[in-house]
């Protein structure tokens, strides 16, 4: 986007799309806590930029019943989600089925021009395109079109087992673990078995490549000389990144502690972002209900 062009953000906690999966409320609810806790220990400003849960704004879901009435079926049944679980339909519940019709709501309800998304993300916008533009065929320019906003220069992160990070393989490392159990995961990460004596190719090891990541470019030769050079452990490696993770993300794991241990003060941060998403939440769902006479 242009830097001389200043947009609005709206940033939220997708709790209702979970229930896809995730049926205990209490591990949904400390997902929440803990998701919360952590954009805003990483810095997200609750004040410049609107913070909330999707589940505490009713009228996303009102608006996607409308959506639905407006979507073809070959939409639904080609999006990645459901043809990736086509095979085993019996997985598939009509939550995830639909999940491309409440995600479209999540967009077009707050009138958002942009949606930052990665590659593999891109259909969605996509199909709320697809679907907005209808709704404004039939009715007028009801919805705001939303277009993609893709970063070319983002890197894949590689997970601990070499695949891209993602929580649906279950390779992440959580950097808000506890110290021991983040240490555990860190020594977790999958390497091949180069003997300890043997020089290593740092761009073949995924610990490298993580480090890499985080690190300064000093750093970032430091380490590679040492594996060009052998006798150098990947069990040497992974303690040099568990202690850069810990040194760059001090101030960060101090604060997520903070916000866990003080639950009702980082549920008013989210309250008084609900308050602000549902006041343009309200506004553009009168829009839609006018024109579709109700």
């Amino acid at each position: 986007l242009s830097k001389s062009v200043k947009h609005q953000g709206f940033f939220f906690i997708a709790d209702l799309h979970t229930l896809t999966t995730i049926k205990n409320p209490q591990k949904k609810m400390h997902y929440v806590n803990a998701t919360a806790a952590a954009w805003l220990a990483l810095g997200l400003d609750a004040d410049k930029n609107i913070f909330f849960r999707q589940s505490q704004i009713p009228e996303v879901c009102e608006l996607a019943w409308y959506l639905n009435c407006f979507t073809p079926y070959p939409m639904l049944a080609n999006a990645h989600a459901f043809k990736d679980k086509a095979n085993h339909l019996s997985d598939v519940n009509a939550g995830l089925f639909t999940y491309p019709i409440l995600m479209t709501a999540d967009m077009v309800l707050y009138d958002a021009e942009w949606i930052p998304v990665g590659k593999d993300q891109l259909q969605h916008v996509e199909m709320a395109r697809d679907i907005a533009q209808s709704l404004n065929q039939q009715y007028g320019e009801i919805l705001q079109v939303p277009q993609a906003k893709i970063n070319d220069t983002l890197k894949i992160i590689p997970g601990i087992d070499g695949k891209k990070m993602s929580k649906s393989y279950h390779n992440t490392i959580d950097i808000f673990l506890p110290l021991q159990s983040l240490k555990k995961n860190i020594m977790g990460i999958v390497t091949n078995s180069t003997p300890f004596e043997k020089p290593k190719n740092p761009a073949a090891c995924h610990v490298f490549k993580l480090y890499s990541l985080l690190a300064d470019q000093n750093q970032t030769a430091t380490l590679r000389k040492k594996y060009l050079a052998g006798n150098y452990g990947y069990g040497d490696a992974k303690k040099e990144l568990f202690s850069l993770i810990m040194d760059q993300f001090a101030r960060a794991r101090k604060l997520f502690d903070h916000y866990m241990n003080n639950l009702p003060a980082l549920h008013t941060t989210l309250a008084q972002g609900e308050g602000k998403a549902r006041n343009v939440a309200i506004k553009t769902l009168a829009r839609v209900r006018e024109k579709l006479g109700y």
